[in-house]
């Protein structure tokens, strides 16, 4: 998913701010090594401009927030950019999208408020007084509530209620999103004490009400009467799997359409379903062709072959490659061998290799190592977007666990050059099941990463000969936010697991 249209862009992976915006621990070292001044601005320039493809899945508030503690950096810069986004219009609470075209939202402001979160908690004082002005006139303020909500007193968040809830209409659709924001909170505390104040039993009745509200909506738009339901016959699913795809292409999702097929197909619709698959309109062959890969039929590897032909159209081929790294069972090993060999001799069949690689890569023999560890090279070249290809991480993790030789020089460079510190998080474990320099080279780093599993990887495998490496373990299990896998991991060295 991109960020959209004010996407900062994401400096060379051998400078400061790459570095932090990629997260990796060795912008951490760096940044504190660095004159001060320079680092603090690489650091505000980061979180004010979020580097994240994905803000939703990718961690980086708490690698920031440690770094304004250890940097003794101000939070002037963060000021700013949360008052820069003040009293703007939008509807108070977490966006289930970012919004198109780049319009100012929540998702803007997010990981300053999550930095400032972390840093309440670790005891600055001017952090809480930023996100409570926040949640008074800020757009995100929900963001900021949650952050607050383990944090503050109980006055503190019962003062708060009147005026967060000032954002709500009081017609039937803002009560409905008054009980959405209730029942989608990360943290209910506040909304609990609102509901309870005693000194304010309107604002209690009003909130009940909004919570039925919501809930009713909910039970209302699962009652719609287009919503496929069992009663439906296998017809019906793939007529409106294609007036789906007809309707909205962007956002036709196979898997929801191969999920109801499997509600009311039988095995006497077999031979319908391979016939759809094979020639059908492209959103009900979309739908058959995911259908019978996820469940082994023995017609999918021919049809998948025949979907992604030249002729066949952009969408119905990539939902064919995908359906392929989604089938198992011995027998598809034997074509995906095939075609991985083929894509060696055949630009054609290339994107059909890297596909059969991902299958080989999730069920392949310690032999089929040096065929995925191909697929992954050519996954590489063929990326437009390293950070959004779904192939990759799965690539990545088959190089790891069938540890084909030779496989280290490119896991390395992935690990330098993504972009995303998911597959950087992935590439780690490769790393240290592949390449003999990890313990003593990228999993000294890996101890400052941006990602919890990436940071868990390192306290397994981090040399203990190097002091740094001592010293950030006592670190980490001794900070209360830290995850607990971390931690677990961190004491299991600490307490005389031998270094590597």
């Amino acid at each position: 998913m991109h960020a959209g249209p004010f996407e900062t862009d994401i400096a060379p992976s051998g400078s400061l701010l790459g570095l932090l915006q990629r997260g990796r621990g060795d912008g951490a070292l760096h940044a504190l090594a660095a004159p001060r001044p320079e680092a603090v601005a690489a650091l505000d320039h980061c979180v004010r401009r979020d580097p994240r493809r994905d803000w939703r899945v990718e961690h980086r508030s708490l690698y920031y927030a440690r770094l304004y503690v250890e940097l003794s950096a101000d939070l002037d810069a963060l000021d700013d950019h949360l008052a820069a986004h003040e009293d703007l219009p939008g509807l108070p609470g977490r966006p289930d999208h970012p919004p198109a075209g780049g319009d100012a939202g929540e998702e803007r402001v997010g990981l300053a408020i999550a930095v400032l979160g972390h840093l309440s908690r670790y005891g600055d004082r001017r952090a809480p007084a930023l996100l409570r002005r926040h949640v008074r006139s800020g757009v995100g303020r929900l963001w900021a509530l949650d952050e607050l909500a383990d944090s503050e007193d109980e006055e503190t968040l019962r003062e708060l209620g009147p005026v967060v809830l000032e954002g709500f209409p009081t017609d039937p659709e803002g009560m409905v999103r008054l009980g959405v924001a209730m029942r989608d909170a990360w943290e209910p505390r506040p909304w609990r004490l609102w509901e309870e104040d005693p000194s304010r039993p309107a604002q209690g009745a009003r909130l009940r009400e909004a919570r039925r509200a919501a809930d009713f909506d909910r039970w209302r738009r699962q009652l719609r009467p287009d919503t496929p339901r069992p009663g439906w016959s296998v017809d019906s699913v793939l007529a409106r799997a294609n007036r789906d795809r007809e309707e909205n292409p962007l956002d036709f999702r196979p898997d929801a359409a191969a999920r109801c097929l499997a509600v009311v197909a039988g095995p006497g619709d077999r031979p319908l379903l391979r016939s759809v698959a094979r020639a059908g309109a492209p959103g009900e062959r979309i739908a058959a062709l995911r259908y019978l890969a996820e469940r082994g039929d023995p017609a999918a590897p021919a049809l998948i072959r025949s979907a992604t032909a030249p002729d066949s159209p952009e969408d119905v081929t990539g939902a064919a490659l995908l359906a392929l790294t989604r089938m198992r069972g011995e027998d598809v090993l034997a074509p995906a061998r095939a075609w991985c060999a083929e894509a060696a001799v055949s630009d054609g069949a290339e994107a059909r290799g890297v596909a059969a690689g991902v299958l080989l890569a999730r069920h392949g023999a310690v032999s089929d190592g040096p065929a995925v560890l191909e697929a992954l090279r050519r996954a590489v070249r063929r990326a437009e977007d390293p950070v959004t290809d779904p192939l990759l991480p799965d690539l990545v993790d088959g190089v790891g666990r069938l540890r084909p030789e030779g496989a280290a020089p490119l896991l390395r460079h992935l690990y330098r050059e993504t972009p995303s510190s998911l597959l950087r998080g992935r590439t780690a474990p490769a790393l240290a099941a592949t390449d003999p320099s990890f313990p003593a080279g990228f999993a000294v780093e890996c101890l400052w990463d941006c990602e919890q599993g990436t940071r868990e990887t390192a306290a397994r495998f981090a040399t203990t000969g190097d002091a740094r490496v001592v010293e950030r373990l006592r670190r980490l299990a001794a900070d209360p936010a830290e995850w607990d896998e971390v931690q677990s991991a961190v004491r299991g060295r600490l307490d005389g697991t031998p270094g590597r």
